[in-house]
């Protein structure tokens, strides 16, 4: 197979070869067919072509499907697949296993979809899913929806029933008789692209697809579904095509650059950072240093700016700053700069006090997004590449620096003396921020729930890509199985933080344990589902029953053949931590928390109240006092 590379030029203006899709560039580039000319400007960066031969068949003369499939996709830089095999795909199984590609065997087809999601964030590089036919299928959808959400690199390939088979209850039958295509077997709201592949004349233009959507700025998310029978066949007399790309840059048109500039610079603005702005992190570090403007960030955005430097006001939305509220209320600006975030409920709760007086200046590589959330606020709307847009605005600053103000910060909750059992929430996060985040390069997952807003409120990161939280779709068992992904594609430390709920739901620690991948589960183990369990008292609603038995997840890891270690006591938090740290082989820490804490999610249940969640007669519980949340409640 001839290898596919190409040339371009990095943002440092250095001419680079690299394997097209080996390596995908990161600094705005990416190839298309064509693109909406009053959307943006479509900048060259190369003028040579990219003409890589996808397939020579005088080489592979007895090629199949299976194999064709599990080469090219090799080819375009995917180097792991995760999933659950089965019959009806087994010959592509077959395929993929004796393919470049490491092949991860996992225990729920949902767990192998996070853990493709999270291992594309980890190393920058498109994943595979695969299942098997019927249920495989729709165990996966879950996780691919999260892709979607997450704005994910991830290609679903299944098998699905042959079609003399079709309509006759055949094993686990999938097809039109037994599921409904649209929306699964086609394009839509889960998936980019989808198409089933009934003959292998059809792959030239699959591939053609397949590139040109992994190469698209943001997620990709596809569907291909492959009949047993065709997985066998031979690919035969097909005229492979060259793909012929150019390589361009999305930019906003210099025009709006240059407006947003006037917009931003006449006076005081904030910048509110999102996860889309994760490559452009030097670019927010300059221009807040040069403006003086302050800078808060969504949940998904945590360690783009660092949350240690004096302009950082806070974190937005659920498990989010007090100190944010602070600040738009005492020192509202102008307008606020948005980079790379919806703005949705999770970000913003929709809170009017996030308006400035003069509204918006929303980038986004997605034209639809600005306005969205926010749809009575005047916005300045620009599509572009993050980083492609900041680079062009620095060259609109003012000669002379902006004066720096003293700004609301967030301020950590003084942690009182108490007896050591049970563990408090905020001090495990306090141990948490000490060994794993300080003290280990470790990347951190936090799954929904009161996992996500105690981590999200309490850790502080100072560096982009060392975060993780579901947003988009928050479902359970994300973190407890993504983390495997992420271990694996980094070849290093991952950190879930966990609740008991997620860990009985959905983990894979025998998957870890059987590729030796050091994962990380710090267990929030409080016998309840207790995100709602609080909620439900917050909102004044009685009788639903949210407890789960006691459960030893130590001895659970131990049994699975992982490490695992039970904590009661505060004072035995860090010795617990530093074994995970330091462990070469899948860990599980299980912390007995007191369940009674209330979690800083305040805001969230302000937000349901606010959409008509009332409570059962007029026993309204209101918040307890200390209760600290986003917004303030």
């Amino acid at each position: 197979m001839k290898a596919m590379s190409q040339n371009y030029t990095d943002s440092n203006s250095q001419l680079v070869t690299t394997d097209l899709y080996q390596e995908l560039p990161t600094n705005g580039t990416h190839y298309a067919e064509s693109l909406p000319q009053d959307a943006h400007k479509l900048e060259h960066l190369e003028p040579q072509k990219v003409i890589p031969t996808l397939l020579a068949n005088d080489r592979h003369p007895h090629l199949t499907v299976a194999e064709a499939i599990a080469q090219m996709l090799v080819n375009m830089g995917i180097c792991s697949a995760f999933g659950i095999a089965g019959g009806a795909m087994a010959s592509l199984w077959n395929a993929l296993s004796n393919s470049q590609m490491q092949v991860l065997n996992f225990r729920h087809e949902a767990g192998a979809a996070f853990a493709a999601v999270e291992a594309y964030f980890a190393s920058d590089r498109p994943t595979v899913v695969f299942t098997t036919a019927g249920p495989g299928i729709t165990n996966a959808l879950t996780g691919l929806f999260a892709a979607r959400g997450e704005g994910a690199k991830v290609i679903l390939l299944s098998a699905c029933t042959s079609a003399p088979q079709r309509g006759r209850w055949a094993i686990q039958e999938t097809s039109s008789y037994t599921l409904p295509s649209g929306g699964i077997f086609t394009s839509g709201a889960l998936f980019n692209y989808a198409i089933t592949v009934e003959s292998a004349a059809q792959l030239p233009q699959i591939f053609r697809k397949l590139a040109l959507g992994l190469a698209q700025p943001g997620g990709f998310v596809a569907h291909i579904s492959i009949p047993t029978a065709v997985q066998t066949s031979l690919v035969e007399g097909i005229s492979w095509p060259q793909l012929d790309v150019d390589a361009y840059r999305i930019t906003a048109q210099t025009e709006k650059v240059a407006k947003s500039a006037e917009l931003l610079f006449s006076e005081p603005f904030a910048i509110w950072v999102g996860f889309g702005a994760r490559d452009a992190a030097d670019e927010i570090y300059a221009l807040a240093e040069r403006t003086g403007a302050a800078v808060m960030c969504s949940p998904r955005g945590k360690g783009i700016f660092p949350e240690d430097h004096p302009q950082f006001v806070g974190v937005t939305g659920l498990g989010g700053d007090a100190s944010v509220i602070t600040y738009m209320e005492k020192y509202p600006p102008a307008r606020t700069l948005v980079l790379g975030t919806r703005l949705g409920e999770p970000t913003s709760f929709w809170s009017p006090t996030m308006v400035p007086k003069k509204g918006f200046v929303h980038v986004d590589i997605d034209p639809e997004v600005p306005g969205v959330a926010y749809p009575h606020a005047q916005t300045f709307s620009i599509q572009s590449d993050i980083k492609a847009y900041l680079q062009e605005l620095l060259e609109h600053l003012p000669e002379v620096p902006f004066a720096t103000e003293l700004l609301p910060n967030p301020q950590p909750e003084p942690i009182e003396a108490a007896p050591d059992y049970p563990v408090r929430p905020e001090v495990l996060m306090a141990a948490i921020q000490k060994i794993v985040v300080e003290g280990s390069d470790a990347v951190v997952l936090a799954e929904c729930g009161n996992s996500f807003t105690w981590s999200t409120h309490c850790l502080r990161f100072t560096e982009p890509n060392r975060y993780r939280v579901s947003t988009g779709v928050g479902a359970m068992g994300h973190a407890a199985t993504g983390v495997v992904g992420a271990a694996q594609a980094r070849k290093g430390k991952a950190v879930a933080i966990v609740g008991d709920g997620a860990m009985l739901m959905n983990n894979e620690i025998s998957t870890a344990v059987k590729y030796q991948i050091p994962a990380v589960w710090i267990v929030l183990n409080d016998a309840r589902y207790n995100m709602c369990h609080q909620g439900m008292k917050i909102l004044g609603l009685k009788g639903a029953d949210a407890e789960i038995p006691a459960t030893n997840f130590a001895m659970i890891a131990r049994g699975m053949g992982a490490e695992g270690v039970g904590v009661t006591r505060e004072s035995d938090l860090e010795a617990a931590l530093q074994q995970a740290i330091a462990s070469e082989v899948p860990f599980v820490v299980d912390v007995v928390i007191d369940p009674d804490r209330p979690a800083p999610s305040g805001g969230r249940n302000k937000s349901l109240a606010a959409q008509g969640v009332k409570a059962n007669g007029s026993n309204i519980v209101k918040t307890p006092a200390k209760q600290v949340s986003f917004p303030l409640v």
